[in-house]
């Protein structure tokens, strides 16, 4: 039974086919505001939550392609640094499945991290924060560091699928798809999903457009690749020649003929497609003037950094996010592709942290500044971590890590988070999740455990942050009906202010 009447997909399609089939005589304009609270479950500008109150109103998530590496970091583990070199225990993997890439190793050497940790005291307990992240350390009273996560997945693809879309099969709705159907739109000259690829210097992994796709939701909901380009959106600008009357003229006579198709067909993909040509008319504007950063003071770029006059940078996304965000654009997400150290870590790490570190500090600090942190949930986090163990040749100053899924690290920062906290820990080898005894947690998706935090139970704290109940959340596909989380995850309300 669907459990979320207002968005059962089978009685928007009932809706649209009313509408199809009326003859009413509606302009596309005026369609197009009508649609956007019936197709999507909220009225435009709904910011209160779906089904309770929201402690935030957007997202900002900053997705570290590749898996970084937890070990060095944020997770600091001086029992490695004393067993320097020596086998893996046996009975810490305990028969874990490890990669193709080092199973035929015949030993697996413990790494110790050659970085520096320092704990920032804003509690009892502290966060500890590497000396690769000096800015990202200046706002950690502002972070939940969450050492708990955990996958199933262990190669990047299935990974990086399942924490985007909550399943490890391509094909399904992504969270910024999912924000967009049930909560909608707060501006409608922008896109509520906006996604940005931040440049890298080891950018190996490739992301593909199903990751802020939209599956077998209606399209009008899929993310919206901002480009550092000339163009920052591919085919918005009107070729030469072309006025804008001219391009308003061609709009009205193709929203004819696509509600022609509709009436005759009531295809809901037609609706979607109508509401995208009059999304792209307006953006023709809005777009233009949220990319021109000629009117933000210096003090913006000593904040940010000199990168962030470079179009496409990670700090150029981070200042470009903060523009979204103020201009009520429901989901952003920056991707930074590179973090996949399987040789060579100190130098790749080093480099990425120089990208990310102080862009990442500064999103913090604006935010707060403007007072937009308390109602803005940012995320930093990849699809898996890095093993304790060396990959290659190892010495105390370079070595390799391969994919870890059993445990790595996220933070969460502002829109109803716990600030300066560490939740979750690993064991002394930084391999497996353990309670606050030190025992080991052999965890479970299906069942929640606390100080864990399975990539379902990500996903549905994030929407219980937004005034999401995730088992409600539902979309018809086929006769079932579909969720984020599918059959999973737990709100863990202990990383919730």
């Amino acid at each position: 039974m669907n459990t979320s009447p207002v968005l059962d997909s089978s009685l928007h399609l009932t809706r649209r086919h009313f509408f199809g089939k009326s003859a009413l005589g509606v302009g596309t304009a005026a369609m197009a505001g009508l649609l956007n609270s019936d197709l999507m479950g909220a009225p435009t500008g709904f910011s209160g939550g779906l089904h309770h109150k929201a402690k935030a109103k957007r997202v900002i998530y900053l997705f570290m392609s590749g898996g970084p590496s937890h070990l060095d970091l944020w997770d600091y583990k001086p029992k490695l640094s004393e067993e320097f070199g020596k086998d893996l225990p046996v009975e810490v993997r305990d028969g874990q499945r490890i990669t193709g890439m080092t199973s035929k190793q015949k030993t697996l050497p413990l790494a110790p991290s050659k970085y520096e940790f320092t704990k920032h005291k804003n509690n009892a307990d502290g966060v500890w924060v590497s000396s690769l992240l000096p800015h990202t350390a200046k706002v950690v009273k502002d972070l939940c560091v969450i050492n708990g996560t955990f996958t199933e997945a262990i190669n990047h693809d299935p990974a990086i699928t399942y924490i985007q879309t909550g399943s490890q099969i391509p094909g399904r709705p992504s969270l910024g798809a999912w924000l967009s159907y049930g909560l909608g739109t707060m501006n409608e000259d922008l896109p509520s999903y906006i996604v940005m690829h931040a440049k890298s210097k080891h950018a190996e992994q490739s992301l593909f457009n199903r990751l802020w796709g939209t599956g077998f939701m209606p399209s009008d909901h899929q993310g919206i690749l901002l480009r550092a380009a000339e163009d920052p959106v591919l085919y918005l600008k009107n070729p030469k020649g072309v006025r804008m009357s001219d391009r308003r003229a061609q709009l009205d006579a193709l929203s004819a003929l696509n509600n022609s198709h509709y009436q005759s067909f009531a295809d809901p993909e037609v609706l979607s497609r109508i509401k995208q040509h009059e999304m792209a008319y307006r953006m023709q504007s809005s777009v233009p003037e949220l990319m021109d950063l000629s009117k933000e003071p210096d003090s913006t770029f000593s904040l940010y950094g000199e990168e962030a006059r470079d179009a496409g940078s990670f700090s150029a996304c981070c200042l470009n996010a903060r523009r979204l965000a103020e201009r009520g654009v429901r989901n952003i997400q920056i991707f930074h592709r590179g973090w996949d150290a399987h040789g060579g870590l100190p130098r790749e790490h080093e480099n990425q942290c120089k990208d990310v570190d102080q862009g990442c500090a500064a999103l913090i600090t604006d935010l707060k500044r403007r007072g937009l942190l308390e109602d803005t949930l940012v995320i930093w986090g990849g699809e898996f971590g890095r093993t304790s163990y060396c990959q290659g040749k190892l010495t105390r100053e370079n070595y390799g890590r391969d994919h870890h899924p059993r445990a790595f690290t996220t933070w969460m920062a502002g829109g109803g988070i716990k600030p300066g906290i560490t939740y979750g820990q690993s064991d002394a080898y930084g391999y497996n999740l353990t309670d606050r005894d030190g025992n080991v947690i052999k965890p479970n998706k299906h069942h929640w455990t606390k100080d864990t935090m399975h990539v379902h139970d990500l996903n549905a704290t994030i929407l219980h942050l937004l005034g999401i109940d995730h088992r409600k959340l539902t979309y018809r596909y086929q006769g079932r009906d579909f969720r984020l989380t599918d059959i999973h995850g737990h709100v863990v309300d202990d990383i919730i202010a």
